[in-house]
């Protein structure tokens, strides 16, 4: 899993990755009345049930320590194995963590179902629509080469078995969770060095990449272009971005 990655790129993280409400109804829901939740890849703690008994998994010192009090503290591990029995809980959730998961993401999600008696909930992207974003189609498609390794969902619902619902998720323009998708609507946030320090996508980016990235988008933002190309999309509520909700059930 992505240790290494997010104890580079995790420090103040919480600040600009606040829950959406929209979309933390949504996972509670498919959660279904689970009373047990393994929460893998867990970060700070972002859409975890307070209603729940949860087990927090997450590989980053520098995530966990950005766990608010009212979480549970986070066990360091990964996915690969979960230090938990066959069928130990009622519920398995990752949220934007399995492209993390790199070599490890089959047996990462292989581990989920292993572990949960009832859903496995996963929050990811399909990399084939969050490729039409403006920011990866025009200015960054050295983002969309890098994730062309992220499962499939053809591939998820093979390693996951059972009946696998896929749901897309709008991201909506003032949405407080500031993942890359939430760009869409906003050119100006590539400007800002915390708001791109919050997304795995600019910080797997090389350093020359992705200077290049914010002086195309200042410059275009600057003389009408990106307005003249996308200006539409400000007149927008919501944008598919590529965003999934994946349940599994056995």
């Amino acid at each position: 899993m992505g240790d290494a990655r997010y104890d580079a790129i995790g420090h103040g993280y919480a600040a600009n990755r606040r829950e959406d409400p929209e979309l933390r109804a949504r996972i509670w829901a498919a959660l279904g009345d689970s009373r047990t939740v393994v929460n893998v890849g867990a970060g700070a703690g972002s859409y975890e049930p307070p209603d729940r008994h949860v087990i927090a998994v997450e590989p980053s010192d520098v995530m966990a320590a950005q766990r608010s009090a009212d979480r549970v503290p986070a066990l360091r591990g990964s996915a690969t194995p979960l230090p938990l029995r066959d069928d130990a809980v009622d519920a398995a959730m990752a949220i934007l963590t399995i492209h993390h998961w790199d070599d490890e993401a089959e047996a990462g999600v292989r581990e989920l179902r292993r572990v949960a008696r009832g859903p496995v909930v996963i929050v990811t992207f399909d990399a084939s629509v969050s490729a039409e974003m403006w920011l990866l189609a025009d200015y960054a498609p050295e983002m969309t080469a890098l994730d062309a390794s992220f499962p499939s969902m053809d591939e998820l619902a093979s390693w996951l078995g059972g009946t696998v619902q896929v749901e897309p998720i709008l991201t909506g323009r003032d949405t407080p969770d500031w993942t890359l998708a939430s760009f869409w609507a906003h050119p100006e946030r590539v400007l800002d060095p915390a708001a791109r320090a919050a997304t795995s996508g600019f910080a797997r980016l090389d350093p020359e990449v992705c200077a290049r990235v914010v002086a195309d988008v200042e410059r275009d933002l600057h003389d009408g272009t990106w307005d003249a190309r996308h200006g539409e999309l400000r007149t927008l509520a919501a944008y598919d971005a590529g965003m999934r909700l994946v349940v599994a059930r056995p």
